[in-house]
């Protein structure tokens, strides 16, 4: 399995060497580095991006944010809980189950929320099939900088602010071309929010700019390290390791959902 330590670049030939060498593994993924998995640690340093009344938003400074696909309005009235370092989204008493392990600036997560996660709108809406992810920060260590522990954090308050779904969709649909750029500052993940109708509100802003839930960030990595997951992402369909090639098409991941009695 390929570890992402760089750019794009750098990953696709890591992914070359990795695919050519490993039959039946997941072709590209991004992975801790080092302890086990153990990093996305959280500074307890305000964030700068915290501002008092009167001074200029920082967001003005951010850049401007895509809106998710269209296909995420679809998951505006799922609900999303959170038991642990664990997010569900879904019927909790859905009779599938599928499990997602992704750090926010992991191309590859990108890829599969793009791809094959698609194929999970429609089951879930439907209450067919819960998710439950682990947002893991991984990546911080490996490249520098906050951006997957900010964006955490974000994704955390949308459960309380009941918008989950939607601002999942939207993180990922402003991922950073480059994982190696910090980008999800918290100006700019308020723009993301922006997005999302009804996301913004003082108790999310408040959530995002403060790093309110820096500590339930730091327990989603450790149940990343507990479960033993080596990479990002990882799915599970009903305990079952999803195959990686599957994992970035819509039509392939539907087929493994389809074989899992999902559809």
């Amino acid at each position: 399995m390929a570890v992402h330590k760089a750019g794009r670049k750098a990953g696709r030939v890591a992914t070359a060497v990795a695919a050519a060498a490993l039959i039946g593994v997941a072709a590209s993924a991004c992975g801790p580095d080092d302890d086990n998995g153990k990093g996305g640690g959280v500074s307890e340093k305000p964030s700068s991006s915290s501002s008092s009344s009167g001074t200029k938003s920082p967001e003005s400074d951010a850049p401007e944010a895509q809106a998710p696909p269209a296909a995420s309005a679809r998951l505006a009235d799922v609900p999303a809980s959170v038991k642990g370092g664990v997010i569900t989204v879904g019927d909790p008493k859905a009779k599938h189950t599928v499990k997602v392990y992704e750090d926010p600036r992991c191309p590859f997560c990108k890829k599969f929320e793009d791809g094959g996660a698609q194929a999970l709108v429609a089951p879930v809406a439907d209450g067919k099939v819960k998710v439950e992810y682990t947002i893991a920060s991984f990546l911080d260590k490996n490249l520098g900088g906050s951006g997957s522990v900010h964006a955490a954090n974000a994704l955390r308050a949308a459960v309380e602010a009941g918008k989950f779904p939607q601002f999942h969709a939207a993180v990922f649909a402003n991922q950073a071309e480059e994982e190696t750029d910090d980008a999800y500052t918290p100006a700019f993940l308020l723009k993301i929010a922006d997005k999302v109708d009804g996301l913004r509100g003082g108790a999310f802003d408040k959530a995002v700019t403060n790093g309110t839930y820096k500590k339930w960030v730091g327990e989603a990595m450790e149940s990343f390290s507990a479960d033993g997951i080596q990479g990002t992402p990882t799915v599970f369909i009903d305990g079952k390791k999803s195959k990686g090639d599957g994992l970035y098409e819509q039509a392939a991941f539907a087929k493994e959902l389809k074989a899992a009695g999902i559809s």
